[in-house]
């Protein structure tokens, strides 16, 4: 008996071939979904590889500067240094077992097309451990939280500077101009304009010596070892404005959280004791608006990290319990130890006649942030990217 033509033919839709989208939509899908999810695509195959663009957010930005006498500090008519652009992570390696430490890093990544490495390199990390070789972490199965970006002077040596800032500015007949702060050996602040190109001492703070130098909503924010302010340097025009004095002399830290907040980290040191567990801390948050630092107790979800070439904060609501690292809490990465020191808000176990004035005070106990016991880590590497084992 001749079978029913509906049983005859089997047939089924072709599923469509999303590749061939027009390139536009591609890059408008790419834009807004995670970059590692594209850079995880990218790793399937060579025909996934070629369909997906780059994500534009992990490209590297570079800046050809001029180099500069180191002694006299006079710009030099021949050479260049190399400004980069990095956008900056943290990545959590999985743990082998629950009761392994977590191992971080802090660091930033580029693009990697050399067609003889193979596709899954797409979504590794090049690091540099002290006392091995480079190795490729495979982040597959990592958590990574973008840190924004930072900014780099390639050609140069680690001892040489403590940190660099780059504006672009923003004005009308001003396109593609940009002023770069450098904090240049020992808290020598240098500045250069793309209009001249010649580096130069920042003359109205010649008399100090620079700690940090940061940027927030637009403007430099810089801090100082021996000058009890933080100023404001306006990238325009270059003027200088003191926000409310600070009321200690001391080691100040400046922490971005993105164009949300801007932190300030005062660390002040026992009469004669530099035992780091004996540190202590004031953190504070920028009020713009009436142009002083509020003191703050509770940091919510974030964590401040204070590292060598600069320093981040980002949230630890997505990480897991007894991981190491939970929120308001501060890290420090950068003592001259192989340990990272962790800082909570509570009573201070010490004596409280160490302690400065402007501590908070419960009852007779006075309160502050200190170094906490219930957290320890080990640095592993400090550049170019902070490796940390964090242990509970």
């Amino acid at each position: 008996m001749e079978e029913p033509a509906a049983k005859k033919t089997r047939s089924s839709p072709l599923l469509p071939d999303w590749s061939q989208l027009p390139k536009e939509l591609l890059e408008i899908i790419t834009d807004n979904v995670n970059c590692f999810d594209i850079v995880h695509a990218r790793s399937v195959c060579t025909s996934w590889r070629s369909t997906f663009p780059f994500p534009s957010c992990l490209l590297r930005s570079n800046y050809s500067l001029p180099t500069f006498d180191k002694l006299s500090r006079e710009t030099n008519e021949e050479g260049s240094y190399i400004l980069g652009k990095i956008p900056y992570f943290l990545f959590r390696v999985p743990a082998l077992t629950a009761e392994s430490p977590s191992e971080y890093f802090f660091g930033g990544i580029g693009q990697a097309e050399s067609e003889e490495l193979p596709c899954p390199i797409q979504c590794s990390v090049k690091v540099k451990i002290q006392g091995s070789d480079s190795t490729f972490l495979k982040m597959n199965d990592c958590q990574i939280f973008p840190l924004g970006h930072q900014y780099r002077m390639f050609g140069w040596e680690l001892k040489d500077y403590r940190g660099v800032a780059f504006l672009p500015l923003y004005k009308e007949g001003r396109g593609g101009e940009f002023v770069v702060l450098l904090n240049y050996y020992y808290g020598k602040l240098m500045v250069l304009t793309s209009v001249e190109m010649k580096w130069k001492r920042f003359e109205k703070l010649s008399e100090t010596l620079c700690s940090n130098v940061v940027t927030f909503r637009g403007r430099f924010y810089v801090s100082f070892l021996s000058r009890r302010t933080v100023v404001v340097i306006d990238p325009h025009s270059l003027e200088v404005t003191d926000l409310m004095p600070l009321p200690h002399t001391g080691l100040n830290f400046l922490v971005p959280s993105g164009d949300d907040e801007l932190f300030l980290v005062e660390v002040m040191v026992p009469s004669g004791d530099f035992d780091f567990n004996r540190f202590t801390c004031n953190v504070s948050r920028l009020d713009e608006e009436a142009g002083k630092w509020v003191k703050v107790s509770d940091l919510g979800d974030r964590v401040l990290v204070i590292a060598r070439l600069g320093n981040v904060s980002f949230s630890a609501k997505e990480l897991p319990d007894g991981c190491g690292v939970s929120g308001n809490s501060i890290v420090f990465t950068n003592w001259p130890q192989d340990v990272a020191l962790f800082y909570k808000y509570g009573p201070y176990q010490g004596s409280a006649e160490e302690l400065p004035d402007g501590c908070g005070v419960n009852g007779n106990i006075k309160t502050v942030w200190r170094t906490s016991r219930e957290n320890s880590g080990v640095i592993l590497n400090t550049f170019p990217v902070v490796a940390l084992r964090a242990e509970r």
